[in-house]
C-alpha cells in the first residue's frame, strides 16, 4: 500500500524551513491556536518522515503517507488487532452475517461522536458505503472491498445493514473508512475529484479516529491533534505531527539531536548508524512490501480502448519472463538495501505466510538462460549489441525511476546494467511520484521502478491486476485507477472473482496461489526483493509503543493505530530509571530547543494504492 499502505508512493518536496512553535522542549510544545487554552504544555510526538502525502482526500490520496492519516482520521467498523491482524472491533461492536448469505449486519458502537461533537452513527457508515457503491471516483481506492455488496442501509442508529449479492469473506474486513456525511453529502461526484479535504487550525478536519488533522505545508509538516471524541478514549499524547525530509541522515541527526521523536523509513547504512546511541531504540521490521520493475503491458482504458505510447514490445510476455533472469535479485537485496530484505518472488509478502506462496518455475538469475530465452523468441543480438525481433524493433525501452528515493536511484541502474548484459537497452529518466503517478495513469511509459506496501488480506493487492482496474475516462479525463501494467486476463479476472466469494480459507488460499502464479508467468511485474522496515525513535521520551504484529512488527504505519492511541510520555519517574533503547543507557533530562521545531523538506516514504518512499522501507498503505 502500497501503502504504501494503500499505493505507498513517495511524494516530491522542495526543501523548506518552518517554525512550528516559539519554544519547544522536545516531546512537549506550548498550547497554540488550534488547541484548548492551558497553561500546561502539550505533549508532541514528531515523526520524522521522507514522503509527503499526495493528498488529504480519501477518495484520492495513493501513498502511504496519506493513508497513515485516513487511518488516524476515520474508524473503520473492524479492524486488523496489533497482536496478530485477527479481526478486532472498529466501531462495530459486533457483525454477523445472514444464513442465506444475502447480507452482513453490524451493531455500531452507541454514543459516538465525530470531533466537531456531532454524533457518529450507523447512517455515516450507510453513507459512505453508498457512496462508493454509486460513485466512479470513489471505487478507486475501496471498490475492491465492496464487490459483493448491493447497498447499505441504516434502520436506527446503531445498526447497519449491509446487502450482498453472495457470500463473501471480505465483506468484515477492514478497509472501508467512515467518513462524516454531514461535512461530505456537499462534495458532489465531480467536486470530490479536485476536493483537497485539509485541515487548517481556523478549520480543523473533521474526524472519528483518535487525531484529525489542524494544519498541514506541502513537502513541510503534517500536524494531527488528538481528538477529544475518540470512542477509545482520547488519546495520551496531544499532538503528532510528520515532518518532511530531504534524506535520512539529515533525518537521523535529527533524531540523535532531539529534534523528532521517531524516525521512519531508514535505509540500512543510516539505521545502522543510529544502533547503540544512547536513548535510541532501533526496530527492523519484518517485510511485509516489497518492490518491482513493472512493465506496461498495453495500456488501455478498463473498456479495452488503447491509450499511452508504450513500447508494444512489452506486450510480449515471453520478453518480459526472460528478462526476469536478467536480474540478480540477491545482489541488490545485498548492495541495495545492505543485506536487510530477501529477493521478490510473487506478490504477497513471506510475512504473510498464510498467503504468500513459492513459484513452482524459479526464474533464477541466470544471464545464460535469459539470452536463450530472448533468442528463441525471435529478439536477435544487431550489430550494435542491442537485439531486435524479426522486424527490425529494438528492445530499447524508457526506464522510470523516482527522484524522490535514493534507493530507486541505485535500483534502476542496477535494472539498467542487467538488462544492458542480455542486449536490451534502456533510457533512464527520474521523475517525481507524483509525475510518475500521472505518466503511468495516462500510459506513458514502458517500465518504471516502484513498490507497494501490501494489505494482510491478498483481495485488494490481487485487484489491482484485474481489467476493471486499468485508468478509466470521465468527463473527458482520462483518470487513473489502481493498475500500473494494465494486465488484463479475462482468467485472472475469473479467478479474482472466485476468490472474493469463497469462504472456505484452504479453498480460498488454493485460489489466490493459482493466481499469484499466473501473474509470475505472465510477469506484469518482476519483483526484484521484499524489504526489512526501518525505524527507530527517542525511548527517553515516550513509551508504550506497539509492534503490528506481535512480536518484530513495525511501530508506525501500521494497519491501524495502535502505537497512537497507546503510547504516552516518558514521565519524570519514568525517565529516572533505564530506558528500553539499543544501548541500553538511561535516559537525560529533556533540553529546551529554541526557535521551535526546524521542518527541512524533503522526499520520499508508500498501496490503497499504498506506495512506500525508500526501498529500504517501501510500503505503496
Amino acid at each position: 500500500m502500497r501503502r504504501l499502505s494503500q499505493r505507498a508512493r513517495i511524494v516530491s518536496m522542495a526543501g523548506a524551513v518552518s517554525v512550528l512553535a516559539a519554544v519547544l522542549v522536545p516531546g512537549m510544545a506550548q498550547a497554540d491556536s488550534a488547541s484548548p487554552s492551558s497553561s500546561t504544555p502539550r505533549s508532541v510526538f514528531t515523526i520524522g518522515v521522507l514522503q509527503d502525502m499526495d493528498s488529504a482526500n480519501p477518495f484520492t490520496g495513493i501513498t502511504s503517507a496519506a493513508y497513515e492519516v485516513f487511518q488516524m482520521e476515520y474508524p473503520t467498523l473492524v479492524e486488523y488487532g496489533a497482536k496478530d491482524f485477527a479481526a478486532v472491533p472498529g466501531i462495530a461492536d459486533s457483525w454477523t452475517e445472514a444464513p442465506d448469505h444475502s447480507s452482513w449486519t453490524f451493531k455500531i458502537h452507541p454514543g459516538l461522536k465525530w470531533s466537531d461533537g456531532q454524533p457518529m452513527t450507523a447512517k455515516d457508515v450507510a453513507y459512505t458505503y453508498n457512496r462508493i457503491l454509486n460513485g466512479k471516483y470513489e471505487q478507486t481506492n475501496f471498490g475492491s472491498y465492496v464487490s459483493a455488496i448491493t447497498k447499505a442501509e441504516a434502520p436506527d442508529d446503531t445498526t447497519v445493514i449491509l446487502h450482498t449479492n453472495s457470500a463473501s469473506p471480505i465483506v468484515p474486513h477492514p478497509g472501508v473508512y467512515i467518513i462524516p456525511e454531514h461535512i461530505w453529502k456537499s462534495i458532489d461526484e465531480k467536486a470530490v475529484v479536485s476536493f483537497k479535504n485539509e485541515g487548517t487550525p481556523d478549520a480543523p478536519s473533521v474526524a472519528g479516529g483518535p487525531y484529525y488533522m489542524i494544519e498541514r505545508k506541502v513537502g513541510q509538516f503534517i500536524r494531527m491533534q488528538a481528538n477529544p471524541y475518540f470512542w477509545r478514549g482520547k488519546p495520551a499524547v496531544d499532538e503528532i505531527d510528520f515532518k518532511l525530509f530531504k534524506n535520512g541522515d539529515a533525518m537521523a541527526q535529527a533524531l540523535k539531536k532531539g529534534e523528532i521523536d521517531f524516525a521512519e523509513g531508514l535505509e540500512t547504512n543510516v539505521y545502522n548508524s543510529l544502533k547503540n546511541q544512547p536513548n535510541i531504540t532501533t526496530v527492523a521490521a519484518a517485510p511485509a512490501s516489497f518492490n518491482e520493475l513493472s512493465f506496461n503491458t498495453g495500456a488501455a482504458l478498463d473498456d479495452g480502448t488503447p491509450i499511452g505510447d508504450g513500447n508494444p514490445l512489452l506486450k510480449d510476455k515471453k520478453l518480459r519472463a526472460a528478462l526476469a533472469h536478467a536480474i540478480d535479485k540477491q545482489a541488490m537485496v545485498d548492495k541495495i538495501l545492505g543485506g536487510d530484505g530477501v529477493p521478490g518472488d510473487t506478490l504477497m509478502p513471506p510475512r504473510y505466510s498464510q498467503w504468500h506462496v513459492a513459484p513452482t518455475n524459479p526464474m533464477s538469475y541466470d544471464p545464460a538462460k535469459a539470452k536463450e530465452l530472448l533468442d528463441a523468441a525471435g529478439y536477435k543480438v544487431g550489430s550494435d549489441g542491442i537485439r531486435a525481433d524479426a522486424q527490425g524493433n529494438r528492445l530499447s525501452f524508457r526506464l522510470l525511476g523516482r527522484t524522490d528515493s535514493s534507493t530507486s536511484q541505485k535500483a534502476v541502474q542496477f535494472i539498467k546494467g542487467y538488462l544492458a548484459a542480455v542486449g536490451v537497452e534502456t533510457t533512464v529518466k527520474f521523475v517525481s511520484e507524483d509525475n510518475l503517478t500521472e505518466i503511468i495513469g495516462q500510459g506513458k511509459f514502458d517500465m518504471f521502478e516502484w513498490g507497494w506496501g501490501v494489505e494482510p488480506d491478498p483481495n485488494y493487492m490481487l485487484n489491482v491486476f484485474t481489467c476493471a482496474n486499468r485508468s478509466y475516462k470521465q468527463d473527458g479525463a482520462i483518470l487513473a485507477n489502481l493498475s500500473d501494467s494494465f494486465y488484463c486476463n479475462p482468467a485472472y479476472d475469473a479467478l479474482n472473482a472466485k476468490q472474493q466469494v469463497e469462504t472456505d480459507l484452504a479453498k480460498r488460499q488454493a485460489i489466490t496461489g493459482q493466481m499469484q502464479q499466473m501473474l509470475y508467468d505472465d510477469a506484469p511485474y518482476i519483483i526484484t526483493y521484499f524489504y526489512d522496515g526501518h525505524e527507530a525513535y527517542r525511548s527517553d521520551r515516550f513509551t508504550g509503543l506497539v509492534h503490528q504484529p506481535e512480536p518484530d512488527g513495525p511501530l508506525t504505519f501500521q494497519w491501524g493505530t495502535w502505537t497512537y492511541e497507546q503510547m504516552k510520555p516518558v514521565t519524570a519517574t519514568d525517565a529516572g530509571g533505564t530506558t528500553n533503547n539499543s544501548s541500553g543507557g538511561s535516559s537525560v533530562p529533556w533540553l529546551p530547543i529554541i526557535g521551535g521545531l526546524i521542518v527541512a523538506g524533503g522526499a520520499g516514504f508508500l498501496l490503497a494504492r499504498r506506495r512506500p518512499a525508500n526501498a529500504a522501507s517501501d510500503d505503496r498503505e
